[in-house]
């Protein structure tokens, strides 16, 4: 059953940034501008971590199982609209229907887990397994996109999606025990309402303001996501059966956790994102190449993931929260300090570091979020985990990346204006003193992002520390 549970995270895991090597011969194809192309990465993050509280509460009224099965079904059918795409905005449509599809699928993987696993030591340890998979599926995403786009096309990315959706359904089908609490009431959908369009409308916001819009659409935006949220969390302190009960963040840890696994994924997914395209365009590898030189990423995130669960029984859930956030720090430190232009040696440093720090802060906030929710509401537990994780992608993609391309804009002043929008668009220019200039460009623009990163994640770290109580211990009932 873990096996079933960890595959099919693994493909949604996977899914989060397997284009990231892709972009560049998808630009070739498709022709997005720099919006869209930011789009095609990060609405399938947004729309993920927009719809999970609604779908974690969908799965605890009316079966996991149930709903673990019909959003790979979503989830398929996602794959192909996408793959066969041969405009931007359908490619956008698809990956917003494999937004929908994984919302449905991914509550269900550490809810089940939480019904599955009673004790408190078979639990964290099957937590550990989970968030080893769901780290290494974000860093394998862009070695098995770089293979398949090398050897294929970009649509391939999402083709070899659909066999393991049916396989996937089968065995969930004949092997998951079903898990569902009838002392639920009806289903709030006007909190459900609020919930996604006060998500979407924050990372929006954020996304078009971190880029330096501050036009009154996008302020306005961003204000209507906090007020609707505000607005959400006020409706479900008053309700019997909350959607979300939000007291849970009156738990200290919990709230670490929460944050803890959002800064954990915003750095990775930033990193990823911003890392493969200067493999590819600053230093010229092909897909794959790109690809495997992420692999130090997968590798440390699965070490990290699975001795949290050894890590936390000896030396505690505050320690260890701190130690992952922590090496995050160091590994935006080592490449906002590596001398320009970067080398390879000093970012496959940044990758270990990163997968190592994402392994231990996931597992740990995993951990926490799960043991702090009686078994009936495991849903809103695994909604609160995937939300963050997978807005954390998005949001990292679109913050960083913003910071990013903004910084990049201003160091190509005096190039073709098309040439300042993105590295891709240089590239397409074919003049070569024109991407050799983005290529310096992009590489500064590098080391300033590192330097922001290591500014939130250390601020971030900190609110953790004092977050968590000194000798907190996920356990059940804590």
């Amino acid at each position: 059953m873990l096996a079933v549970l960890c595959t099919s995270l693994l493909l949604v895991a996977m899914d989060a940034t397997i284009l990231n090597v892709a972009l560049p011969s998808l630009i070739d194809d498709l022709r997005p501008d720099a919006l869209q192309q930011l789009w095609i990465i990060d609405i399938y993050g947004l729309v993920l971590g927009g719809l999970l509280v609604t779908t974690g509460a969908i799965g605890d009224r009316f079966g996991r199982k149930r709903l673990f099965i019909a959003g790979f079904v979503v989830f398929g059918v996602a794959s192909v609209v996408a793959a066969t795409a041969d405009t931007s905005w359908q490619l956008i449509a698809g990956r917003v229907l494999l937004g929908i599809g994984g919302a449905m699928v991914l509550p269900s993987t550490l809810s089940l887990i939480r019904n599955i696993f009673e004790d408190d030591r078979e639990r964290t340890l099957a937590i550990g397994i989970w968030a080893a998979v769901a780290g290494a599926g974000a860093a394998v995403g862009p070695l098995v996109g770089g293979v398949l786009v090398e050897r294929y096309e970009w649509s391939a990315a999402f083709w070899v999606n659909v066999p393991v959706v049916v396989a996937a359904v089968v065995a969930g089908v004949l092997l998951l025990p079903e898990f569902k609490d009838a002392g639920h009431g009806r289903l709030d959908l006007v909190g459900a309402a609020l919930s996604i369009v006060g998500i979407i409308a924050l990372a929006w916001g954020i996304k078009h303001v971190a880029k330096g819009s501050l036009a009154l659409m996008d302020v306005a935006v961003l204000v209507l996501g906090i007020v609707v949220l505000a607005l959400f969390a006020r409706r479900q302190l008053r309700l019997p059966d909350p959607l979300l009960d939000v007291r849970l963040f009156k738990n200290r840890a919990f709230t670490g956790a929460a944050l803890a696994t959002l800064m954990a994924m915003l750095a990775v997914g930033a990193a990823l994102f911003l890392m493969s395209l200067w493999l590819q365009y600053v230093h010229g590898y092909t897909p794959s190449q790109a690809g495997l030189r992420t692999l130090p990423t997968a590798l440390a995130a699965l070490a990290g993931s699975l001795t949290a669960p050894w890590l936390m029984e000896r030396i505690g859930v505050r320690a260890i929260m701190a130690l992952g956030l922590g090496a995050l720090v160091a590994g935006f430190l080592v490449l906002a300090l590596a001398p320009e232009p970067t080398t390879y040696p000093y970012v496959a440093v940044v990758f270990v570091a990163l997968g190592l720090g994402d392994g231990l802060a996931i597992t740990t906030a995993a951990s926490v979020l799960v043991s702090s929710v009686p078994a009936e509401r495991a849903g809103q537990a695994g909604a609160v985990s995937e939300t963050n994780y997978e807005l954390g992608i998005g949001l990292g993609v679109a913050l960083l990346g913003s910071v990013h391309g903004a910084v990049y804009a201003s160091r190509m002043d005096g190039q073709p204006a098309r040439a300042a929008e993105s590295i891709g668009s240089a590239h397409e220019l074919g003049d070569p003193r024109v991407l050799e200039a983005a290529r310096v460009a992009f590489d500064s623009a590098l080391t300033t992002t590192a330097w922001v990163s290591v500014a939130i994640v250390a601020t971030v770290t900190a609110l953790v520390v004092a977050l968590v109580p000194r000798g907190f211990k996920a356990t059940a009932g804590h």
